[in-house]
C-alpha cells in the first residue's frame, strides 16, 4: 500500500525526548512524542501485557493507538526510528476465533468500533481464543496472545484544538511541556494545558482557551512579556517603554483585563438596543419612538402621539416603539388617509344602491320592482296591462312578472299580457281587474272576509261601513232568513234534478274548455294562475310548457 509520509520535522517530538532510552519499570513520560492538530502520539519502551498497556494510555489521558490511515501509520514508524520490538495497538478480539476475511479479522479497536480505512496484517490463519495485535519494525500487524507481555506500547491523545509553536526568538530558547509528560523544544502543535519555559526571561507560558473560544499562549499575570517573543503576547502593537513591554489596541478597541487581548468597548455593554464605540469607551442608543432612559442603557417607549402634534389624520394610538393611525366612524384607511366609508360599495343590492344617511337604499332598474321579501334583490314589474317580455337571448326563454302571461304580440315579439282574474269567478260579489293582480268587493251590507268572500254585516257593526271594509276577525256567514223545514221530494222529482244538475256540469265544462283554449296558445311557457287565486308578488315565475287546468 502507497503510503502519505510526512516530513521528518513535522512529526519528530524534538530534543531531549529521550528517544530511544532504556525502559523504565513505571514508565511516566513517553520516550518519544508527536503531535498534529486534534492528535498527539507517544511511544513508550516498557514491557507490558496488553491490559497494563492500556491501562498506562489511560492513565496520561489516552488510549492504545489507533491506526485508521497512512498517517497514523507514518507516525509509528517516525516514532520507530528503527529500533526493533514489538508495541502494542489498540486491538483486541471481539469474536471466539478470528476471521481472515474481515478487513479487521474481527478484532474492534478499544473505542469500541471497527472503522479503519487501512490495514496491514502480517500472514496469519483463524486463531482462536483471546488476542491482542501488536506492530513490528516493519510495521506489520501481528496477532498475539493478550497476556504475554510486548516490548512496548503507542499510545494516542485526542484534543478539540492546538496551539501553534512560539515563533523562535534569538537568544530565547524554549522548552514545551505536554500533559501526557512528553518535554521537548521542537513541537510544531501543542495540546491544551501545554507549557512552553523560557528560562532566558524566566517565562513560563500555558496554552489555554481564551474569551473567544480559541487557545492562546497566555500567563495568569496581567501584561505584555518581553516583545520580541510572540509580540509579547499582544493582539495589538507591542512597544518596549525602557525596559517595561506594553500592549495597545488599534482604534475602536480596548486592552482587555489580560492586558494583552483587545476588544470593543461596546463587549458586555449593558445597553439593551444598540451600542456605539465613542474612542474608549461607548453609548448607548435605542430604536426609533424610544428613548434612552436615566441609566444611560435602557430605553423607554416614547408617546409619539402626545410628541408630535396632528401626527395622524384622525385617531392616533401610541403603541410599543410606534403609533397607529385610525379613522372615525364613516371613515376607512384608504393609502394613509381617512375616507368616507360607502355603504353601497359593500352592499348587497343586486341592481342599484343609494346612498342615504347611516345607510344605503336599493333600488330597481326600468321594468323591475324591489323584492318586498328580500329588499336587496329585485323582481319583474309591469304596472300596465301589457309589457315587452323579459327575454334571455342565450338560453331563448322569456319570463314575465306573477300575474302576467307570455304571449305573442303583433309584430311576433314576445309580450307579457295581465291575466283578467275577474273572468275566473275568484271573487264572490264584485271583482276589479288591476295589472298583475285583482281586488274583490262586497255588495251592501256585506264585508270582505278574506280575498274572495264576503260575509254579512252584523247588525250591531253599525250602519254605514264599507263593502270592502275589513272586520276584527273571520265570521261564519248568516243566512238572511230560516232555512224552511225539510220535506221528502217524490222519485220523478230527484231524477229531474240529477239530470238538471248533470246538463249544467256538462255546459260549465264546454265554456272552461274554451276559454282555456282560447287564452293558453301553445307559444306561451308562463305558467297560467289556473290554481285558484292567491295574493300576488312582484316575482318570476318558473316557465312551463302548458296551462294546469
Amino acid at each position: 500500500m502507497r503510503r502519505l509520509p510526512l516530513p521528518l520535522s513535522l512529526l519528530l517530538a524534538g530534543l531531549g525526548l529521550g528517544l530511544g532510552g532504556e525502559s523504565e519499570p513505571e514508565p511516566t513520560a513517553p520516550s518519544g512524542a508527536q503531535c498534529l492538530e486534534h492528535d498527539c502520539f507517544g511511544i513508550f519502551w516498557a514491557a507490558r501485557s496488553f491490559a497494563e498497556a492500556s491501562a498506562a494510555c489511560e492513565r496520561g489521558g489516552g488510549h492504545l493507538m489507533t491506526v485508521r490511515s497512512t498517517v497514523a501509520e507514518d507516525a509509528i514508524a517516525v516514532l520507530l526510528q528503527n529500533r526493533s520490538g514489538r508495541l502494542w495497538l489498540g486491538l483486541r478480539l471481539s469474536l471466539p476465533c478470528t476471521d481472515p476475511a474481515q478487513r479487521l479479522r474481527g478484532f474492534q479497536w478499544v473505542t469500541g468500533d471497527r472503522r479503519t480505512d487501512y490495514s496491514n496484517w502480517a500472514p496469519s490463519g483463524q486463531q482462536c481464543g483471546e488476542r491482542c495485535v501488536t506492530v513490528s519494525r516493519e510495521l506489520r500487524w501481528e496477532e498475539g496472545s493478550c497476556e504475554a507481555p510486548a516490548d512496548g506500547f503507542l499510545c494516542e491523545y485526542n484534543y478539540g484544538g492546538s496551539c501553534s509553536r512560539l515563533p523562535p526568538a534569538e537568544g530565547l530558547p524554549v522548552t514545551y511541556a505536554t500533559p501526557f509528560g512528553a518535554r521537548g523544544g521542537d513541537f510544531l502543535a501543542l495540546p491544551p494545558r501545554s507549557t512552553a519555559v523560557i528560562p532566558a526571561v524566566g517565562l513560563e507560558l500555558r496554552c489555554d482557551e481564551e474569551d473567544g473560544g480559541g487557545l492562546r499562549w497566555g500567563r495568569a499575570t496581567p501584561g505584555a512579556w518581553p516583545c520580541r517573543l510572540a509580540n509579547g503576547g499582544c493582539e495589538g502593537t507591542c512597544r518596549e517603554e525602557g525596559s517595561q513591554p506594553r500592549c495597545s489596541c488599534p482604534d475602536g478597541k480596548v486592552l482587555g483585563p489580560d492586558g494583552r487581548s483587545c476588544s470593543s468597548p461596546c463587549a458586555g455593554a449593558p445597553c439593551q438596543h444598540h451600542c456605539v464605540v465613542a474612542g474608549t469607551t461607548f453609548l448607548c442608543m435605542c430604536e426609533p419612538g424610544y428613548r434612552l432612559a436615566d441609566d444611560g442603557s435602557s430605553c423607554e417607549d416614547d408617546d409619539d402621539c402626545a410628541v408630535v402634534p396632528r401626527l395622524c389624520e384622525q385617531v392616533c394610538i401610541n403603541t410599543e416603539g410606534g403609533f397607529e393611525c385610525h379613522c372615525h366612524r364613516g371613515y376607512k384607511m384608504v393609502e394613509g388617509r381617512c375616507r368616507p366609508v360607502s355603504h353601497c360599495y359593500e352592499a348587497p343590492c343586486k341592481q342599484k344602491c343609494e346612498e342615504v344617511p347611516d345607510g344605503y337604499r336599493c333600488g330597481c332598474y326600468l321594468g323591475y320592482a324591489v323584492d318586498p321579501e328580500a329588499p336587496d334583490r329585485c323582481v319583474l314589474h309591469c304596472n300596465r296591462s301589457q309589457c315587452p317580455a323579459a327575454c334571455d337571448l342565450h338560453t331563448l326563454t322569456c319570463e314575465c312578472p306573477e300575474g302576467f302571461l307570455l304571449d305573442d304580440d303583433a309584430d311576433g315579439g314576445q309580450v307579457c299580457v295581465d291575466i283578467d282574474e275577474c273572468d275566473m269567478n275568484y271573487c264572490q260579489h264584485n271583482c276589479t281587474n288591476r295589472p298583475g293582480s285583482y281586488e274583490c268587493h262586497c255588495h251592501a251590507g256585506y264585508r270582505l272576509l278574506d280575498q274572495n268572500n264576503c260575509v254579512k254585516i252584523m247588525e250591531e257593526d253599525g250602519e254605514g261601513a264599507y263593502s270592502g271594509d275589513f272586520g276584527p276577525g273571520p265570521q261564519i256567514p248568516i243566512a238572511s232568513q230560516p232555512p224552511p223545514k225539510a220535506e221528502h221530494l217524490h222519485p220523478c222529482a230527484l231524477v229531474g234534478i240529477a239530470v238538471g244538475v248533470l246538463s249544467a256540469a256538462m255546459v260549465l265544462l264546454a265554456v272552461g274548455y274554451h276559454l282555456v283554449k282560447k287564452r293558453c296558445r301553445p307559444p306561451a311557457t308562463m305558467n297560467y294562475k289556473c290554481s285558484g287565486p292567491h295574493e300576488k308578488e312582484m316575482g318570476l315565475q318558473p316557465v312551463a310548457s302548458g296551462c294546469a287546468t
